[in-house]
Parts: structure tokens; C-alpha cells; sequence
């Protein structure tokens, strides 16, 4: 049986480069892909938290493991797919649904987390479903200079989505955002156009049911006019969740091998997506975890960097959880 170990790592691909953000290096301390160390031991560049840490630490975590001898009840496999920010779907998604995955026989997964700028770990055990939409509004063409009725450009403002709140009581992963990205539309400045599209990126969290909150974007559209149409460019369905019970085997040596390293774990939604979504679909238990605390949140910000020595320490709490879990007892439905 398999544990599994996956991380992105980005690769210049055409469509990264399209769809990815790329730094502005006048933005930065130093130079994006440097990876400079200043003197309180930040190491600045792309990616050091985002996701060149964790690679980093699980294969020389691995090493360490090998060169001490050390040998263990389960396979540890290490996956690094390239398309996680634009997806996912021709990387894990494409590889969990692949027979040579199901042959492999997977128990558990580790997969990357996030920063937490306190003392504390942030631990992940499910994600918000991402719904990608453009949302199509057809209009009464005409000249710029005339009063024109039931345009386009009324019926987008008219359905453009309620903005997301946030509340003090909650993480940003318990609620649902609905961020407008795009607006795509005419052809001169004096001419109305007779369709304009709007798309939006929306996080739902699991606690919210997909088919009603469809339903309610179907009330929207209907309310903002007539003949307005949507399509989804990345509609995820399922919202499975990996248990955090203190009797779940999985989780219990997780969390045990953090409390005898002083590790406190604050337990969370995560607010994106990563790979763990597909191996959750499946009816995998997965955890989202990154070792990074006292770091502020700065994945593909300006200035990215992380620590040395929180880095380092991230080494050995692999190194120590890897024994770990690699000797949990072979579960129901295992082979």
C-alpha cells in the first residue's frame, strides 16, 4: 500500500505562461529567481513557498530516511505534476483515473498546505469547490450616441453576482467569494454591442449545496434579462472532506507526531484548490499540509520567501511523520 507525497512543480509550459502570473521584478527586494538570502536568513524568490519548499523537503527528508537505513511497512511514492495552477485535469486528475494509479494501491496522501503567520500550523482537510463561469448577455445593438434599451452592458451590470462577505468568526475557507475576472465585449467605442460576457471565479465551500447554489445563479441570470446563458469553464462537483477524528488512524498519527514536536495544528478549509481534490474524490483521506510557520502568506505575491530555519525544520517534521505514518495498519478497503 502507498503513501502518497505530491506537490506542483510549475514548468514553463505555454499554458503556464499564459495563465499563470509571472513577478514584476521592479516589484521585488531582489531578483524573482535569485533566491537571495538577506541577513535575518529570508530566502527571497519564486516559488519558495509556493511550492519549491515542500519538494525540497520531501525528498531530502526521504534521503535522510534512506541513508539511516531505515525501511517501512508501506511504499512511499513521490508525485510532482505541472498543472495544478492551471487545474489540474491533464496532471492528477488525469493520473488518479489512470489504471497505473489504481495498481499503485494508495492508502493516505500528503499534499501542499499554506503558511500561517503564528506559531501555529495550518492543516487541511478539504477545499472549496472551484466554479469557473462566463456568464453571456445578449443586447439591443445600436449607435454609441443614442439612448439604447436592454443592452448588453445593462443586463451585465444587472447580473453581475453579490459580492462575497467575510466574517471575523470564520476562515476565509468556510465562506463562498464570487470574484468577477474578465469582461469581454464590443468592437469600437461608438458602437453597443450586441453581447457582452462576464466571468467570474467562485470558491464553495463543502457546506454549501451545489445544486441549490446553481439553481440560485439560474434566479440570477433570469432576474438580470432575457436571454442570458452561462457555461462553466471549471465546474467541480464533489466535496468529499478527510476526517479529522481523533479515532481516524490516519489522523491520529498525523496530529500525535506534531503534538510530540510542540507542533500546534489549527484545522481548516482550503480557501484554493490543489490536487488533493481529486484524490479526495476517489475516497482517499488527504492532508493539506505545508511547515511553515511564522511566515506571512505570499504565494505568488511579490517578495515570496521563506525562512531558513523554518525551512530546515520542515525537513524534520517529515522525517519524523513519514515513519509514522508509513506504519499505520492497513485499512478497510485496502489491499
Amino acid at each position: 500500500v502507498l503513501l502518497c507525497l505530491t506537490a506542483t512543480l510549475n514548468v514553463n509550459t505555454e499554458e503556464n505562461s499564459r495563465l499563470c502570473d509571472v513577478p514584476l521584478q521592479e516589484q521585488w527586494k531582489y531578483d524573482a529567481f535569485a533566491a537571495v538570502k538577506d541577513a535575518e536568513g529570508n530566502i527571497y524568490g519564486r516559488g519558495t513557498q509556493d511550492m519549491k519548499c515542500v519538494t525540497i523537503q520531501y525528498i531530502e527528508a526521504i534521503r535522510r530516511l534512506k541513508a539511516a537505513g531505515k525501511r517501512f511497512p508501506r511504499t512511499i511514492h513521490l508525485t510532482f505534476v505541472p498543472d495544478e495552477e492551471v487545474g489540474g485535469h491533464k496532471g492528477m486528475e488525469s493520473f488518479i483515473n489512470h489504471p497505473e494509479f489504481k495498481k499503485l494501491n494508495v492508502g493516505f496522501a500528503l499534499d501542499e498546505g499554506l503558511a500561517n503567520p503564528t506559531e501555529a500550523f495550518t492543516v487541511f482537510y478539504g477545499e472549496r469547490n472551484p466554479w469557473w463561469i462566463t456568464i453571456r448577455c445578449p443586447g439591443s445593438p445600436g449607435h454609441g450616441s443614442r439612448f439604447v434599451e436592454n443592452t448588453a452592458a445593462e443586463k451585465l451590470v444587472s447580473n453581475c453576482l453579490p459580492a462575497s462577505e467575510g466574517l471575523s468568526c470564520f476562515t476565509l475557507g468556510d465562506v463562498t467569494t464570487v470574484n468577477m475576472t474578465m469582461v469581454h465585449g464590443g468592437v469600437a467605442y461608438n458602437v453597443i454591442p450586441a453581447e457582452m460576457d462576464v466571468s467570474f471565479d467562485l470558491r464553495i465551500p463543502p457546506t454549501v449545496d451545489l445544486q441549490e447554489f446553481e439553481e440560485q445563479i439560474k434566479a440570477w441570470c433570469a432576474e438580470a434579462g432575457e436571454g442570458i446563458t452561462y457555461e462553466f469553464a471549471q465546474k467541480f462537483m464533489q466535496q468529499n472532506t478527510t476526517s479529522t477524528e481523533d479515532n481516524n488512524p490516519w489522523w491520529k498519527a498525523f496530529s500525535s507526531t506534531c503534538k510530540a514536536l510542540n507542533m500546534t495544528l489549527e484545522k481548516e478549509i482550503f480557501p484554493a484548490a490543489t490536487d488533493s481534490r481529486f484524490i479526495r474524490a476517489v475516497g482517499l483521506p488527504a492532508i493539506g499540509f505545508s511547515p511553515m510557520n511564522r511566515t506571512p502568506i505570499l504565494l505568488h505575491d511579490h517578495n515570496e520567501f521563506l525562512n531558513e530555519e523554518v525551512f530546515l525544520r520542515g525537513i524534520t517534521v517529515y522525517e519524523r511523520l513519514l515513519p509514522v505514518l508509513t506504519a499505520v495498519p492497513a485499512q478497510s478497503g485496502e489491499e
